[in-house]
């Protein structure tokens, strides 16, 4: 099994900047994985989830949709099993729930994705 726990959401006005963190934990992405990937996605109200960013623990190259590229970064700690999205320049239609995820492949899909966390709420507005 795998925990997933994210953190750093909040309330920003348009053009600032947050920093989401998620914790893993768990057996299971040393014993069900020998690379593994971690994804965020966001869920609006309304709308369907959809990948944000996502990297592989095999070899740090990472994936952006392109709503976000040159804004967002995601980072891994493979040693404290902790990824990170930076998130810059925020705009209103980046507002919502963010969720980590872990999986085999580095997709933005979320149907690829094997263990979720609780997700953590992004509110964007002046």
């Amino acid at each position: 099994q795998v925990q997933l726990v994210e953190s750093g959401g909040g309330s920003v006005q348009p053009g600032g900047s947050l920093r989401l963190s998620c914790a893993g934990s768990g057996s299971g992405l040393s014993s069900d994985y020998r690379y593994y990937a971690v994804g965020w996605f966001r869920q609006a109200p309304g709308k369907e989830r959809e990948g944000v960013a996502c990297m592989s623990s095999a070899d740090g190259v990472t994936v952006y949709d392109d709503s976000v590229k040159g804004r967002f970064t995601i980072s891994l700690d493979n040693a404290k099993k902790i990824t990170y999205l930076q998130m810059n320049s925020l705009k209103s239609e980046d507002a919502g729930v963010y969720y980590c995820a872990v999986g085999r492949w580095r997709l933005l899909d979320p149907n690829q994705y094997d263990y979720w966390g609780q997700g953590t709420q992004v509110a964007v507005s002046s």
